[in-house]
């Protein structure tokens, strides 16, 4: 994900992904952050431009954060929301996403679209 403030976005998600017990777990100096719960699981990571142009949001970009249950879908949802991300779509159940599928959607302070699911 791109952002313009990494010292604010980094600030937003760790404290976000501390919430599922995800930490950054590797560093890029001025350009970015990687978090992940381990080096083999996927990693969410944030940079500044490496063409030194200003971030932008993709149009139909966003990331999905898979947790274990419905309790923390609420808690990062609302988690974001106080931590200055923008609500995107209440927390509940969605048809789209088939049988039990529990979601949130929220944008971080970039405007960068992201969601917190779990099924069943």
């Amino acid at each position: 994900l791109g952002t313009n403030d990494l010292p604010r976005a980094t600030a937003f998600y760790d404290t976000l992904l501390a919430e599922i017990k995800v930490g950054r777990l590797m560093a890029f100096g001025d350009r970015g952050h990687g978090w992940a719960a381990a080096m083999d699981k996927p990693m969410l990571c944030v940079f500044k431009p490496y063409d030194g142009q200003p971030a932008t949001v993709g149009n139909g970009v966003m990331v999905g954060i898979v947790v274990d249950s419905r309790d923390k879908v609420d808690r990062i949802h609302k988690k974001a929301i106080e931590l200055g991300g923008t609500d995107e779509g209440p927390v509940g159940l969605r048809a789209e996403g088939g049988d039990g599928f529990y979601v949130g959607y929220f944008r971080d302070l970039d405007g960068n679209k992201l969601d917190v699911f779990c099924y069943g």
